[in-house]
């Protein structure tokens, strides 16, 4: 016999939070030290991608720690400080928007997670990545986890450490570059920011002209010219 369905709705959703389970079960594997990678900002029209691997401490593991997207600015904030302060290995990497559009926003992103795995003062055996794909040329084991910052306490700290370093960066060009807000909206493509495109063109080196909207524009000024040419 088949049970019905209930049409009455669940009290309450049920959200998965990152634990340490499988860099505990790495280490019984003997592949320790384990690291956790990840990287912030695929999805901008301006700015790096930024890439964080850290290490943490089995004794001494951050409170707080979960995908850096449900946390607010002063929760990352203050988990980040701690992750600073306990972690056994933190370093981060970036690919700028040239190297973006030398490649592709994928590629980059695994660029910028390798960089950052090499640049832990501690060398891990296995290396957790956020996602579908592993950075290739990593100097150890890599596995990736699809929603790794919501499953791995250490892939968690790395969004987390990404996501405020990037934050930073992008309020540092806000300081230098006024007209755009990119300490408000970090480069993604609000009204804000293509309002400020629109009247002051996009800034070399910083914005992504491989990605569709600049490429859009681009094509249609082109056929513009094309057409008023009478070709």
């Amino acid at each position: 016999m088949v049970r019905a369905r209930p049409d009455s709705p669940l009290l309450f959703d049920i959200v998965e939070r990152p634990d340490f389970s499988f860099e505990t079960a790495a280490k019984a594997e003997g592949l320790w030290p384990v690291a956790g990678m990840d990287e912030a900002g695929r999805g901008p029209l301006a700015g790096p991608v930024v890439a964080a691997a850290v290490v943490l401490d089995p004794a001494n593991i951050p409170d707080g720690l979960d995908d850096s997207k449900r946390l607010s600015h002063a929760q990352r904030e203050a988990v980040f400080e701690t992750i600073l302060g306990s972690a056994l290995g933190v370093a981060m990497a970036s690919v700028c928007a040239e190297g973006i559009d030398a490649s592709d926003i994928r590629k980059a992103s695994l660029e910028a997670m390798r960089r950052a795995l090499c640049g832990l003062p501690v060398r891990p055996k296995l290396a957790l990545a956020d996602g579908r794909d592993v950075p290739p040329g990593l100097p150890c084991i890599g596995r990736a986890l699809v929603k790794g910052d919501q499953r791995s306490q250490s892939i968690a700290a790395a969004s987390i450490v990404a996501k405020v370093m990037r934050d930073r960066m992008m309020a540092d060009c806000g300081k230098l570059h006024v007209h755009y807000g990119f300490e408000v909206h970090m480069g993604y493509a609000t009204q804000r920011h293509r309002v400020a495109i629109k009247a002051h063109g996009p800034l070399k080196r910083l914005h992504r002209v491989s990605f569709a909207p600049f490429r859009l524009d681009s094509e249609e000024t082109a056929e513009a010219e094309t057409a008023s040419l009478g070709y």
